[in-house]
């Protein structure tokens, strides 16, 4: 068995591990009686680890600060041996079983007869880290740092193990690849096709590890001990090395590798903004652990760092009954606090001690995920990581992780307990190893003499799988897909920090924040050092994702989009053409066969679709027609620049009636049929309602409500919410209007686009798409007037039409394109124009789609199943 049973979780956390040398142990300066070991000495910055070549014999460990002298000496004639004079030493995976570290506080002097090297290669690097081991912390830190730019300077990457050597080298830098609870020092090498890092030492599986930049996927920029130093770098699974996390000496240095990451051509990201998985996400698309897992990500929190490890929260609030009642909301836990403040009783204590401090003030004294905390639930999986954090032992048995009851419960009620969980006891694939003794390691024995084995789970769980299993399914119930957004605003979003943090009694110690401390202009070593040790152990807030609550979850059943059809089994086919108009067409509606259209030739079209012939023609104005609307079964309503709003009988081929509606250009109309309501908006900046349409000489007696806006008004739409009816107008000042028709009450005023709105719609009854004429499209979720989503859709925007349920057609310059607004994605892109669609008309009954555009033509398109 050849591998190697040291690891650098047997040295202390951020201990440097340099290199090792054949030899041979004895611990009788005779040679006499004593026992003879070969093995291998591991140089580390701390310590001296001895290594033997017997599986059955424990590895020893010698702590330098516990060393009294290291000396070269000649023992029965044998010269090139190193002595080492210990105050006391440890023991360590004694028959390779791993258990606490057994500490021998006896003086012992052991005996190293080297193999191939001589003393003097390997005595002098030993007497200096002797040496600095009897400094304080910072000048050990200090000193040990500025013995890894020596070696990191005489270092040199060896272009002997690159797939290719005539590879161009873009930039070399000093890094450390990251792990939990370890630093492995190193050099990178980037080259047009791949990621180099050749570790410092000989503790890595291989001389060099190789990242393809062909299959990396994605790439984050990390927070590492507050530093913005930190790159992680995701590859495809069937990669070779599917992840690797580097941090840099300098922001600089880290975003320099970004950069030309991002421009090398063989690298091809798969991004997905937050705006799109929010979306999606809200929609059901996206589960709250697929979530959760991605906002952690964007947050900074990796499985790789210990002290940002994922946080998930507790839902369950129930461990004592015998079944679980996901109907009854006692079952869970109240989402919009902080573990803090679920107790009144102790939070009341906790206020009190917080109004008697000084600034900056913090209500809780320790954090919700922390190294200490994330290895108290996992000690169990990751034995080795507890072992490490807390110098070869495990916690007492009293405190560890015995009872999922007793450690909610704790978190209820101890003055220092507030943490939230990490996302293994909702991750299903591992199926609850972690609650597990599977290695059966003595943890010694509780205040009651029961042995400490595995996890006890509440009565409702038969199983650590069934366990896992019915809290992932409370995760993803009801009741907390309509609440998680408050938690969301508690640990990613607006409540995390500030005035909105106090009020929501969620305030931490300052230096858990990020930019609360700059180490970087922190140049005392005691006070820099003191800095990163609390950092590293009490833990941090994640960074701030969101300035604005947090949208909400729909919960209810949207409707079966018809695009999924269309993206799949249709294909889209032009039925008929039309060119009726002299200039470009604005508007387009049909009523059954009736094709009916207005122009910037002033007329208006009636086009019938089963003869194939143009049935009306009228010139209602000299100036543009804008807009159209069919307000009973002959009637149509044309507003024009004239200011003009015309009532036309399609029927008889005559005009009605007109009337003055604006002071300056009629821009958009809507018919409500239910309300027999007419509205209209002008570019007098204003929207009127009208009531008596259709009774001549009666239109301007019949205005019912008229409602003032900031720019022109360029499009309208409405949502019906219980007995209540709401206007919207958007403006070309890029914002959206929302009236009550029946207080004329302004219910929110919202700034979405910097340029004109050309189209509105719902997509439920708090959410709308807007379009404006840059091309962009946003998600607005009206009920925290937060926007969801926002995407450049195309070049220049004009018209968008909703398929009534979520998929939206957009209209831009000769292009008609369909979005799905569940998933944030373009289905379709079809060139319909020869110049800009104005406006477009979805008929479901009939399955078919009309576009009208600036090219002077209307087209009826089919959406034909694929055969």
């Amino acid at each position: 068995m050849n591998k190697s049973r040291f690891s650098m979780l047997l040295l202390e956390p951020g201990e440097i591990y340099f290199e090792d040398y054949s030899c041979t142990m004895n611990d009788n300066e005779t040679l006499k009686g004593g026992i003879l070991t070969a093995g291998r000495l591991k140089i580390c910055s701390k310590s001296l680890v001895f290594e033997p070549r017997d599986w059955e014999t424990p590895l020893i460990k010698l702590h330098l600060k516990e060393c009294v002298q290291i000396s070269d000496v000649s023992v029965c004639d044998k010269k090139n041996v190193i002595r080492v004079e210990m105050k006391q030493y440890c023991e360590m995976l004694e028959d390779n079983i791993l258990a606490p570290y057994k500490f021998k506080y006896e003086s012992k002097d052991f005996f190293f007869f080297f193999d191939f090297v001589s003393v003097d290669e390997c005595l002098s690097q030993m007497l200096q880290l002797h040496r600095a081991s009897s400094l304080h912390a910072p000048e050990h830190n200090s000193m040990i740092a500025t013995i890894m730019h020596s070696r990191y300077m005489r270092m040199v990457f060896d272009p002997v193990m690159m797939d290719d050597y005539t590879e161009e080298i873009l930039c070399e830098l000093q890094v450390e690849k990251i792990s939990p609870l370890v630093r492995h020092q190193g050099k990178l090498a980037l080259t047009p096709t791949t990621l180099y890092f050749q570790p410092f030492n000989n503790i890595e599986c291989s001389p060099i590890l190789k990242v393809k930049l062909a299959h990396v996927k994605r790439m984050y920029k990390r927070r590492f001990l507050l530093r913005q130093v930190g790159l992680e770098i995701y590859s495809s699974e069937n990669s070779s090395m599917s992840h690797i996390y580097l941090t840099f000496q300098s922001i600089e240095d880290r975003n320099k590798v970004y950069n030309i990451l991002e421009g090398l051509p063989d690298v091809r990201l798969e991004r997905v903004h937050v705006e799109e998985m929010t979306l999606q996400w809200q929609n059901g698309i996206v589960s709250n652990y697929d979530y959760l897992t991605y906002l952690n990500c964007l947050a900074d929190r990796s499985k790789n760092d210990l002290t940002q490890y994922p946080v998930f929260p507790w839902v369950i609030a129930d461990y004592t009954s015998d079944m679980l009642d996901f109907n009854n909301t006692d079952t869970f836990r109240d989402l919009s606090k902080p573990m803090g403040a679920l107790n009144p009783d102790r939070l009341e204590k906790l206020l009190e001690r917080y109004h008697e401090m000084c600034d900056p003030k913090f209500l809780y004294g320790s954090h919700y995920s922390a190294p200490g905390l994330v290895l108290f639930y996992l000690v169990r999986k990751y034995p080795q990581y507890m072992l490490c954090l807390q110098n070869g032992r495990f916690d007492h048995p009293d405190r560890m992780f015995n009872s999922v009851k007793d450690v909610y419960n704790n978190c209820l009620r101890n003055m220092s307990d507030f943490k939230e969980l990490v996302p293994e006891f909702y991750d299903t694939s591992d199926k609850g190893d972690f609650l597990v003794n599977t290695y059966d390691i003595d943890f010694g024995d509780r205040h009651d003499g029961a042995k400490v084995d595995s996890v006890k789970l509440p009565a409702w769980a038969s199983s650590p799988e069934d366990f896992i299993c019915k809290l992932r399914m409370a995760l993803e119930s009801d009741y907390v897909s309509r609440h998680l957004h408050l938690w969301i605003d508690l640990i990613f979003g607006y409540k995390q920090r500030g005035e909105e943090a106090v009020k929501a009694y969620n305030v931490f110690h300052h230096v858990c924040y990020e930019g609360s401390v700059d180490l970087e202009s922190i140049y005392d070593m005691n006070d820099r050092h003191a800095l990163e040790v609390q950092i590293m152990e009490f833990g941090q807030v994640p960074k701030q994702l969101f300035t604005k609550p947090h949208v909400r979850k729909i919960l209810t059943k949207i409707t079966k989009p018809l695009h999924n059809s269309l993206a799949h089994d249709y294909k889209m086919e032009c039925v008929d053409e039309i060119k009726l108009h002299k200039e470009a067409v604005t508007c387009v509606l049909r009523d059954g066969s009736r094709i009916i259209s207005v122009g910037k030739d002033g007329t208006l079209k009636v086009y019938d679709t089963e003869s194939k012939k143009q049935i009306r023609s009228v010139i209602l104005s000299t100036t543009p027609l804008s807009s159209c609307v069919m307000i009973d079964e002959h009637t149509v309503a044309a507003g024009a620049w004239d200011n003009e709003i015309y009532l036309y009988d399609v029927e008889y081929g005559r005009v009605v009636e007109s009337f003055r509606a604006h002071d300056d250009s009629v821009s958009c109309l809507l018919w409500l049929d239910r309300e027999r309501l007419l509205i209209s908006g002008g570019w007098d900046c204003v929207v009127r309602v009208w009531g008596s349409v259709g009774k001549v000489g009666q239109a301007l007696k019949g205005l019912k409500a008229e409602f003032d806006h900031d720019g022109k008004i360029t499009v309208l739409s409405y949502r019906r919410r219980n007995y209540e009816l709401d206007i919207l107008a958007g403006t070309t000042d890029g914002e959206v209007f929302i009236w009550e028709i029946k207080s004329k009450d302004l219910l929110n005023k919202i700034k979405i686009h910097s340029s004109p709105v050309c189209g509105v719609s719902f997509l439920s009854a708090d959410r709308i798409v807007t379009l404006c004429e840059d091309g962009d499209m946003t998600v607005t979720d009206l009920s925290v007037l937060n926007t969801v989503f926002e995407k450049r859709a195309c070049s220049a925007g004009r018209a968008l039409c909703s398929d009534g349920a979520s998929a939206v057609w957009l209209g831009a310059r000769a292009q008609l394109l369909l979005w799905d607004m569940l998933t944030a994605t373009r289905l379709a892109e079809h060139n319909v124009h020869d110049d800009m669609v104005q406006s477009i008309f979805f008929d479901a009954k009939s399955g078919t789609l009309i576009t009208a555009s600036a090219d002077k033509s209307i087209k009826i398109w089919s959406l034909n199943k694929n055969s």
